[in-house]
């Protein structure tokens, strides 16, 4: 058979591949969105997949009106986490990769011990400690569990991708004058866009949906969204519709930064961000 045929096919084939992959993921959030659009009456298991009688944008605004507060105390710990832990995962990834010294990929080892420790583990002596330190109850508090949880991973994605950039480069710094910061500040951190857009939207997922730190560690006025949205059912009757309103609304700032930034994150990748 000639070989033109077969990459046709094979290239049909791997976009209906594609297409049912992208249906069956987006299965969730239409089912999400259709639920939400549909009156109290409405909502059952018999007609979950069908579409609504009527468009009715209430439940949205209930939902929206009952998580406000807590979005805007998501945005306060998520945006701040994900900038610290990246800047201090990038200087980490710097001096790990350019900047060999004695005993430093023992360092890295036990650095990267900490992707692997489980957060129920922790708990009780994080607490105690974050109370002897008077963080408790806050985002503050919050916000630094989740930059020291985010080291371990922000710093292994920063030393592969500087491992990339040429130490002849640095070393002509050197030779210029330039000393562990200025190269960092003129030569390293211009050349650092891509990994931290892998780094801040991976951070910004991962800090955005946690739930167990949230409850944990913060009380009631400053719960993030994914607790909130876990207590928004009634003590007697679950107002699904509300309920998956409130569901989409919290999913959808995550939802628009792999919408309108996922190419810079695949670029970033492909730029040997995540090469080990």
């Amino acid at each position: 058979m000639n070989a033109k045929p077969l990459r046709i096919l094979g290239t049909v084939l791997n976009y209906l591949a594609l297409i049912l992959a992208a249906i069956i993921y987006l299965l969730p959030i239409y089912l999400l969105f259709i639920t939400g659009l549909k009156g109290f009456a409405e909502v059952n298991l018999q007609t979950m997949w069908d579409l609504p009688s009527s468009i009715n944008f209430e439940n949205f605004s209930a939902a929206f009106e009952k998580l406000w507060p807590f979005l805007k105390n998501s945005l306060r710990l998520t945006i701040p986490a994900a900038l610290f832990s990246s800047a201090l995962g990038s200087m980490n990834g710097y001096v790990l990769s350019k900047w060999k010294f004695k005993g430093s990929d023992i360092i890295f080892t036990l650095i990267l011990f900490g992707m692997f420790i489980p957060y129920q583990s922790i708990l009780i002596p994080l607490v105690r400690f974050m109370q002897t330190i008077h963080l408790y109850g806050g985002i503050p508090g919050l916000i630094l569990v989740h930059v020291i949880y985010g080291i371990p991973i922000t710093t292994l994605i920063f030393r592969n991708y500087y491992a990339n950039i040429p130490t002849e480069v640095l070393q002509a710094s050197r030779i210029d004058g330039a000393d562990f910061l200025g190269i960092y500040r003129w030569i390293i951190f211009p050349l650092s866009a891509p990994g931290f857009v892998v780094v801040i939207i991976w951070q910004f997922t991962s800090i955005w949906n946690e739930f167990l730190f949230a409850i944990i560690l913060t009380n009631p006025q400053a719960w993030p969204i994914t607790v909130a949205l876990n207590n928004l059912a009634g003590s007697q009757i679950v107002e699904w519709n509300v309920q998956m309103a409130g569901a989409l609304l919290a999913a959808l700032p995550t939802l628009l930064i792999y919408i309108f930034l996922g190419r810079y994150f695949i670029r970033g990748l492909m730029a040997g961000a995540m090469k080990g």
